[in-house]
């Protein structure tokens, strides 16, 4: 049984390079620290109407955007309850592509899967020959646009062109470690819904979520009877519609943070945000086949974290605790069965190729490399 430990207010510092969470900017979390007002004043709808609309700005999107309190899993459950009826077909190739079918499972939806080797990418004509080849009518086709457990980045952009063939078939796309990191252009691709998590590319303190919805989406759910009722379409974007805030109590404060940070990434462009993780990828790959290897299949590396083979059979655990005991840096070790075989490194947020390369530096020093 798990034992009460007492937190306290004396731990070090570290600099995280987490798949998520990730460093978030010191006046972001001052924009917590506000005098607490109530969710259907004035004010409320002042902040959430700005947070929505530059989040639609940022993403250059004009479809809907929902921002709830819950993390990107809410959204996992809620696009399966809104748009699928029956039947769904699940691109697995990782850990968290494996448990989106699963979440769909429990929903008590029939679950179809096109599965994949971890560490190798979805392909295309995979699904177009899964939709081509089956009986079924598939109400959606999920996938993970990067999947964090074996840093691989699926051509989701390629997988959306397959699935527009289908015009009866929603495309639902996990996008929680990649958005804000790694430039996506919804509309053009047939991207019926796509969600993050701030605390990853969108450098923010946990506990908030983001989903971009389309109109046939909306439509859609209309016709659903399992509808979400937390993140149910019509009843967040309909309460937008009518009032500008969210239909239950959000976590104001993080909101408050959110307004501030989208300021930052606006003011970056999403172009250079992009380019930002895309140099910062390129590095930490360079480095990592000097060293180590890639995890990732060749040419679908993730733009947000990189999956590093352990060639060299160091002691992953360890490395990454003397690493943090000595420089404050904490990084991450691999993945469920992967756990010793490989570790990662999230390049995310607001990191530069400065920052990982400090962190690279404190690993071939504790490491001997």
């Amino acid at each position: 049984m798990t034992k009460k430990r007492e937190y306290e207010d004396d731990y070090p510092d570290k600099t995280l390079y987490l798949p998520g969470p990730t460093e978030v900017r010191e006046d972001v979390i001052e924009a917590m620290a506000q005098p607490m007002f109530g969710h259907r004043m004035d004010r409320m709808t002042d902040l959430y109407t700005t947070i929505v609309e530059d989040t639609k700005e940022f993403l250059g999107t004009d479809n809907d955007v929902i921002v709830l309190s819950a993390s990107g899993t809410e959204f996992w459950e809620a696009s399966t309850l809104n748009l699928v009826e029956d039947n769904v077909l699940c691109t697995t190739a990782g850990s968290f592509s494996e448990r989106q079918a699963n979440v769909a499972e429990r929903l008590g939806k029939t679950v179809d899967r096109i599965e994949y080797e971890w560490g190798k990418a979805v392909k295309p004509d995979d699904v177009r020959a899964a939709l081509d080849g089956s009986d079924t009518d598939y109400d959606a086709v999920t996938a993970v646009m990067n999947e964090t457990s074996t840093g691989v980045r699926n051509p989701i952009e390629e997988i959306g062109d397959v699935v527009a063939e289908y015009p009866d078939t929603f495309f639902v796309v996990d996008a929680i470690s990649a958005l804000g990191g790694d430039y996506v252009d919804i509309e053009a691709h047939n991207i019926d819904v796509i969600f993050t998590s701030v605390q990853k590319a969108f450098a923010m303190p946990p506990g908030l979520s983001v989903c971009v919805v389309n109109d046939d989406a909306y439509e859609r759910e209309l016709e659903t009877e399992s509808a979400s009722w937390y993140g149910g379409f019509q009843r967040t974007l309909d309460y937008y519609e009518r009032k500008g805030q969210t239909h239950s109590t959000p976590a104001i404060p993080l909101m408050l943070a959110y307004r501030k940070q989208m300021k930052h990434m606006l003011d970056e462009t999403h172009s250079a945000r992009d380019q930002r993780h895309r140099e910062m990828a390129e590095y930490t790959r360079d480095w990592a086949r000097e060293h180590f290897d890639l995890f990732a299949e060749n040419g679908y590396e993730s733009q947000t974290v990189t999956c590093i083979e352990n060639t060299r059979g160091i002691d992953v655990a360890e490395t990454i605790e003397t690493v943090s005991e000595r420089y404050d840096r904490v990084f991450s070790n691999g993945y469920g069965d992967i756990a010793e075989e490989t570790f990662r490194i999230g390049h995310m947020g607001e990191h530069t190729v400065e920052t990982i390369e400090a962190l690279t530096d404190a690993i071939e020093d504790v490491a001997g490399l």
